[in-house]
């Protein structure tokens, strides 16, 4: 295809795959189905596209991208206690998956050693974009949130060396130096990633907070970069790239970066473009007509066993030492989405010309599709089966900032949300700091004039001048606020 007509087809697609989202949520469809049926209804009728060595790094490139999204959105605050029991989850849990799929695909279903393998590891990683777009519809409390969120921001590491040695040994190359070895490497490899990425990240919040650029909209393409680096040092030093950029837009996101909304909104951007450019390509790729019954079969088998044994076997023995109640131990199982990652996956021993590559990339790609379906619209229900949701999730305001060149001060924006208990709160029971002053709030387009006195209300814009030293407090309060009420946080000021 001719440059002219690929800009065409794509502008097109994408339109579409917009439109599409919206009707998807409206009906309770999982997006991402709906992107991948696009990408197959394409592949069939416009364009044929069967190049899996370009789908397998596009789809490489798309992953890094979503998982950039995925940090910069992120709160530290709530990952940092759920950090063992994911890491575990993206080791120890993806070993156990594997093991379990493996056994049961080749003594049932009849597959040889090394393709039910290749199929264990291809199915064992949860997908950083299925998770991202689907979970945060769900109201949860924060650390089951980040839990999930940072296994699956995690376990793309250790897959991706899982799923290199078994197409090596489907091409009978055999694995050097045996499974112990392995298991070292893939926690070496994941250690250095996440060192990578918190040093490429506090380098990125350094520079980013002293070097003043001349337009606003190049705070998120730096940012942008910066996530895109982490990743990019990672591979070079044989480090898992994943891990880094997933680390390095954490560390951004929750650095006190400049533009750090409109960061986090281009970040959700880009992520977007990701998920519906890697989706449809997916869907281009497979050939619908090409699986066999047998197939089909098989890959609902498997997904049956992976879902409903290997996934609770895996949380239970990863989330049992940290005292996680069996109803979150349930959610997590029920919330392993696995979406574009295992067709990724599947796409490496198809562009090595694996003898069972076919067979496995067609087993996944049903699997996915069927369980997708499943999963994906039943987890708000799942959520309040369990009590682990109340249907509720209080609504935080939205604060962007800009330093001021002429003055040591911050300029803060503050957006008030529906819901936020800052409505009706007047001016002086904020209780900002003494060098912090509410100059002006827009309601309505018009801006209104400040006094002690007066009300907030949902939907206005509060300009705020702080000294940049008391910015994080000031940002503190008024979040406090939103949650709690005009009393929240009263004794400890």
């Amino acid at each position: 295809m001719q440059l002219d007509q690929v800009l065409l087809l794509g502008s097109v697609v994408l339109l579409i795959a917009v439109v599409a989202a919206r009707l998807g949520s409206r009906f309770g469809l999982p997006s991402l189905l709906i992107f991948l049926g696009i990408g197959v209804v394409v592949g069939q009728v416009v364009f044929d596209f069967e190049n899996a060595d370009l789908a397998h790094t596009l789809g490489f490139a798309a992953l890094v991208l979503i998982l950039a999204e995925g940090g910069y959105t992120t709160k530290w605050s709530e990952i940092k206690g759920a950090l063992p029991s994911a890491l575990l989850l993206s080791t120890l849990g993806v070993g156990i998956s594997v093991a379990v799929v493996a056994t049961f695909v080749h003594f049932v279903i009849g597959l040889d050693l090394p393709t039910s393998v290749l199929l264990g590891a291809v199915t064992s990683p949860t997908d950083a974009a299925a998770v991202f777009s689907v979970l945060r519809k769900v109201p949860l409390p924060p650390r089951l949130r980040a839990t999930i969120e940072a296994e699956s921001g995690f376990n793309d590491a250790p897959t991706v060396l899982l799923v290199t040695a078994a197409t090596a040994w489907e091409l009978g190359q055999g694995v050097e130096g045996g499974p112990v070895l392995m298991a070292g490497l893939i926690l070496l490899e994941l250690a250095g990633g996440v060192l990578v990425g918190v040093i490429v990240g506090q380098l990125g919040v350094w520079a980013m907070r002293r070097i003043a650029l001349p337009a606003s909209g190049l705070y998120p393409l730096a940012g942008l970069a910066w996530a895109v680096l982490g990743y990019g040092l990672g591979t070079v030093l044989h480090l898992s790239g994943f891990a880094a950029v997933y680390v390095t837009a954490l560390v951004l996101g929750n650095g006190k970066l400049p533009h750090r909304h409109a960061t986090r909104s281009f970040a959700e951007g880009i992520g977007w473009i990701a998920q519906i450019g890697l989706f449809v390509m997916l869907g281009m790729l497979a050939e619908v007509q090409r699986i066999s019954v047998a197939s089909a079969l098989a890959g609902v088998a498997a997904g049956l066993v992976l879902t409903f044994v290997a996934r609770p076997l895996s949380v239970w023995a990863c989330t049992v030492w940290f005292k996680v109640p069996w109803r979150e131990q349930l959610f997590i199982s029920w919330a392993g989405l696995r979406g574009a990652v295992p067709i990724i996956m599947a796409t490496v021993p198809l562009a090595a010309g694996a003898p069972g590559a076919t067979t496995v990339f067609d087993m996944v790609f049903v699997f996915v599709v069927v369980f997708t379906v499943l999963q994906a619209p039943t987890l708000p229900w799942v959520a309040r089966k369990l009590q682990v949701s109340t249907g509720e999730d209080a609504t935080d305001v939205e604060i962007e900032f800009a330093p001021l060149d002429t003055i040591a001060a911050d300029m803060m924006q503050v957006h008030v949300p529906e819901g936020s208990k800052l409505h009706g709160v007047t001016i002086r029971e904020l209780r900002l700091p003494k060098n912090s002053v509410v100059s002006l709030i827009v309601r309505g387009g018009e801006p209104f004039p400040v006094g002690p006195d007066r009300i907030i209300r949902q939907g206005d814009d509060l300009l705020i001048v702080t000294n940049g030293d008391d910015r994080k407090r000031v940002e503190g309060r008024l979040h406090s606020i939103s949650v709690g009420g005009r009393l929240a946080r009263w004794r400890d000021l």
